[in-house]
């Protein structure tokens, strides 16, 4: 009878071992999946969906690297369905894996392979896009002044901008794969990066510029995806226009703008801009001196010069 026990609770011991490894994901509601993005400093997201045939295989895969997630990387791993947030992190309808790092997603763009998703995650356990503002634009990417520190994908975004908040995990995806070849970086537009989004004209928001060797390139792809965005920093870009990175402006270009900018806001409203502020003109008549000024101190510069030339050939004359 002994033996028949032992057996018996070995079996037992066996059968529960199994189930705890064939344990599903769990399942979360939106609410709970923005307290554990909350309250998680690493967050691995399989949003999938109802009569989706390839939902399975991705699950798959999350469950047997759920283990590794969590011992290698502290991350934990959930699965919603359906859910309203899924377009959020990924504009198209496929099902997707989103690693969310301190809150910030990283869409999974890569094969459907155990090895290519966990090397993915674990090479990019934090942020690849970095953020520019005015004051450090020009000193991280040198745009105009030799591009030493290499090319530059820059996004720019905006606080009130739904479609640019939708390609926040895809443009970290951008980074994340680019990394090390290709500087990935965001500008917001409306806040900290708005002289530079004025420098480089933009106009709409979201907006793709790529900065190589004192060149910018406009993204006028169709797609906004993660493979249309790599291929165009990669070669794509040869076939579009170059244009010359303008310089910095200068204080004084900056004032100059501010007036003009003023002026324009007056005649749209019919106010009488010089009434409200009267030293405005002061500020013009003084440009147009200084620009006189410079055109002056040129010519007589240029005029100085022609007569120590003659000289020197009356000199070897004799």
């Amino acid at each position: 009878m002994q033996p028949k026990i032992i057996f018996s609770l070995f079996l037992l011991c066996s059968l529960d071992m199994s189930i705890v490894k064939t344990q599903t994901l769990q399942t979360v509601s939106d609410d709970d999946l923005l307290e554990l993005i909350r309250d998680n400093e690493k967050l691995i997201v399989f949003f999938s969906k109802t009569n989706c045939p390839i939902c399975s295989d991705i699950e798959k895969i999350v469950e047997n690297l759920r283990d590794d997630f969590k011992k290698h990387l502290n991350a934990v791993s959930v699965k919603t369905v359906n859910s309203h947030l899924a377009r959020l992190y990924n504009p198209s309808k496929d099902p997707s894996i989103v690693f969310f790092r301190h809150g910030v997603p990283l869409l999974y763009s890569g094969p459907t392979d155990e090895n290519e998703m966990y090397g993915f995650f674990e090479k990019n356990q934090s942020p690849a896009v970095k953020e520019l503002t005015d004051k450090i634009f020009e000193h991280m990417t040198q745009a105009a002044t030799g591009a030493t520190t290499g090319d530059w994908f820059v996004m720019f975004y905006g606080a009130s901008c739904v479609e640019c908040q939708r390609l926040h995990a895809v443009w970290e995806s951008v980074g994340a794969t680019l990394r090390g070849r290709i500087n990935v970086a965001r500008v917001d537009a409306s806040l900290a990066g708005q002289n530079t989004a004025k420098r480089f004209h933009v106009s709409k928001l979201p907006t793709f510029l790529f900065f190589r060797l004192g060149k910018v390139y406009r993204y006028d792809l169709p797609k906004s995806d993660v493979k249309s965005f790599i291929s165009f920093a990669q070669d794509w870009y040869k076939n579009s226009k170059g244009e010359q990175v303008p310089l910095l402006a200068s204080p004084f270009d900056e004032v100059v703008d501010w007036c003009v900018e003023l002026i324009k806001f007056s005649i749209s409203y019919g106010l009488d801009i010089l009434a409200i502020y009267p030293w405005i003109w002061q500020i013009g008549v003084a440009g147009f001196g200084l620009v006189a000024l410079t055109a002056i101190i040129a010519i007589w510069k240029a005029g100085k010069s022609r007569p120590a030339k003659e000289n020197k050939k009356d000199k070897k004359s004799k």
